[in-house]
């Protein structure tokens, strides 16, 4: 367990914040969640923690990390490093790793990006955004046909860095309908004891 207070420095409706969230959740660490809005990462304190002004970073004691994957992927090992959430059989934790870029690549410039669109109106190609998001849950949709989870037969690291920005895809107005498989994926995620939803958007602006 954590022998110093674990801070958690993200934004409520950032997909990226959420997964370390469900990381920390996962493990039983209790941690402080601090609000990082667009001028608190512009800000000159919080460029101390992360030159890139991103979100979501994590202190743990004389630690600090930006990155959400790395971030996964530190408390794993720190925390929980035979839970399996990093497998070390080299099969397992290479599909483990897939998965890690496609949330960095496909889903990030997919689903992530169509929501960041509608929701934040960011300065991106929508019609881009949405064939990525096809071709992308096209192909979690076979690869989950005959699967539990993305990567081995339990949940990983893998599962809670896909997982935020899939199951929002529709805020961005990308149909999750076709994909039974991947929505089946997302409600074994949601059954976790440790799952915890991210903030309603409406609820989140509205506060």
């Amino acid at each position: 367990m954590a022998t110093t207070e674990i801070l958690l420095h993200g934004v409520p409706l950032s997909g990226h914040t959420h997964r370390v969230g469900l990381m920390l959740r996962a493990l039983g660490l209790p941690y402080r969640f601090v609000e990082a809005g667009r001028e608190v990462r512009a800000g000159a304190a919080y460029r101390a923690l992360n030159p890139l002004g991103q979100a979501p970073v994590l202190q743990d004691g004389e630690v600090t990390l930006a990155d959400s994957n790395a971030i996964l992927v530190y408390l794993a090992l720190r925390y929980a490093p035979d839970a399996g959430w990093l497998p070390r059989e080299p099969v397992a934790a290479a599909a483990v790793q897939r998965w890690l870029s496609i949330a960095a690549g496909e889903v990030a410039h997919g689903p992530a990006t169509a929501r960041m669109i509608v929701l934040f109106g960011l300065a991106d190609d929508p019609d881009r955004a949405a064939r990525i998001s096809a071709r992308i849950l096209a192909f979690m949709e076979q690869h989950l046909a005959a699967r539990t989870f993305l990567a081995t037969d339990h949940v990983t690291l893998a599962d809670l860095a896909c997982y935020s920005y899939v199951a929002h895809a529709p805020d961005g107005g990308v149909d999750l309908s076709p994909y039974p498989a991947v929505r089946a994926w997302l409600a074994r995620v949601e059954g976790q004891p440790w799952f915890s939803p991210m903030p309603d958007f409406a609820l989140a602006s509205e506060g």
